[in-house]
């Protein structure tokens, strides 16, 4: 992709089997690569669109099952529903919320 590319966050799946990063700028989306266990090599698999401007960070919920993106520059977070293969799939919601900059999760007590 050519134009104004910058990433942002870098993450790796709970079960150690991908990688993803947010790509801002004229990209806006979220990419995902296998890493191949032997050796730490990546193979590209997905390109997803975040749905907003700026992807600033994104966080995998402990389970792997839910994707969540904070799209700082359109004030919105996206929840995406991750298939079996990780692969950021179905929007399960969509949140305004003004200039999202990180997102964790936390434990409920």
């Amino acid at each position: 992709m050519k134009g104004n590319i910058g990433s942002a966050a870098i993450k790796i799946s709970p079960d150690g089997k991908y990688l993803y990063a947010s790509n801002r700028g004229n990209a806006n989306d979220i990419v995902q690569y296998a890493i191949d266990p032997d050796n730490g090599t990546l193979t590209f698999i997905s390109r997803t669109p975040s749905l907003g401007k700026g992807p600033r960070d994104f966080v995998i919920d402990p389970s792997g099952k839910f994707l969540v993106v904070a799209n700082q520059n359109s004030d919105s977070i996206i929840v995406y529903r991750l298939d079996a293969n990780g692969k950021p799939t179905t929007v399960v919601t969509r949140i305004q919320v003004g200039n999202p900059v990180c997102l964790k999760f936390v434990p409920a007590e």
